[in-house]
């Protein structure tokens, strides 16, 4: 999609980091924004930092791991925007641990936002840029979602279903030979709030008072310091999904630094030896 200006935008997770950023590149292209969020603080102030910029735009309270809440975003898009045109499917969350650490809540919790919130996004949407043959689609997911870095299972099991679905989705439209694009977008550490996830933990998946182990403290503090140290900023992550959407490029690679790494991998399933460890690379 190379005309942006007065299109209509959905990104959700946009009260904050990534989301915010994307968002504001968009009204800064000219288009009118929806942006979905839990937090409805953030979701009024970012809303009127669009308008600010001489577009219109909605906040949307959404849980986007419930099916019926991003279909009701989706009609609210519609009524009040207009339509919809460019859909990023970004809500995201990243708690920490050993794949056997992780309690029955947090799975629920993560699959629910990082999985679930793009496959409602992609079920919700796709329809109606299907039957415009316009627009497109990004799904965030992470380098992650090419690799497989140690203490974050659950993080990397539905980041590698965003790159798949996202694949998958690239190829379900290119056999109906629509228009609309795709991109899966899988950045490194930028600095976010995503380390502190827990304060958008919804209260019926709490966990019950469970002692973590010192590997995982030690683990999540390396997060937040990797979080809070990252070289590029939301701002350019905002800004390359604009190129991307532009080109009508699909895999939007933040950090070529890690393409080692990705190799590695490659090289390690084809050669049929012993997975190394991306973080020693």
């Amino acid at each position: 999609m190379k005309a942006l200006k007065g299109k209509v935008a959905v990104v959700t997770g946009g009260a904050s980091g990534l989301g915010r950023a994307m968002a504001l590149h968009f009204a800064r292209e000219g288009m009118h924004v929806a942006i979905a969020d839990l937090e409805q603080p953030g979701l009024d102030a970012v809303a009127g930092e669009l308008r600010a910029l001489g577009v219109n735009a909605i906040g949307v309270r959404t849980d986007v791991s419930k099916a019926a809440e991003v279909d009701a975003l989706a009609a609210r898009v519609v009524a009040e925007l207009g339509g919809v045109h460019v859909v990023c499917n970004n809500a995201g969350i990243s708690p920490l641990g050993a794949a056997w650490e992780n309690t029955l809540a947090d799975w629920e919790w993560m699959l629910g936002v990082n999985l679930w919130g793009v496959i409602h996004g992609v079920r919700t949407f796709t329809p109606l840029l299907l039957a415009q043959d316009e627009g497109h689609i990004v799904n965030t997911a992470s380098v992650a979602g090419l690799i497989n870095p140690p203490g974050s299972a659950m993080y990397n099991v539905t980041k590698h279903a965003v790159v798949a679905l996202t694949e998958t989705l690239y190829h379900d439209l290119g056999e109906r030979k629509s228009k609309v694009g795709c991109s899966v977008l899988c950045p490194a550490y930028v600095p976010t709030g995503i380390a502190d996830s827990e304060r958008s933990r919804p209260a019926g998946l709490a966990n019950p008072a469970v002692r973590k182990s010192p590997e995982q403290v030690a683990r999540e503090e390396m997060l937040k310091k990797a979080v809070r140290s990252g070289r590029l900023s939301a701002d350019d992550i905002g800004a390359a999904v604009i190129a991307a959407v532009r080109e009508d490029r699909f895999y939007i690679l933040t950090h070529p630094r890690i393409k080692g790494a990705i190799q590695a991998r490659m090289e390690d399933i084809l050669a049929g030896r012993q997975p190394r460890n991306p973080l020693a690379l």
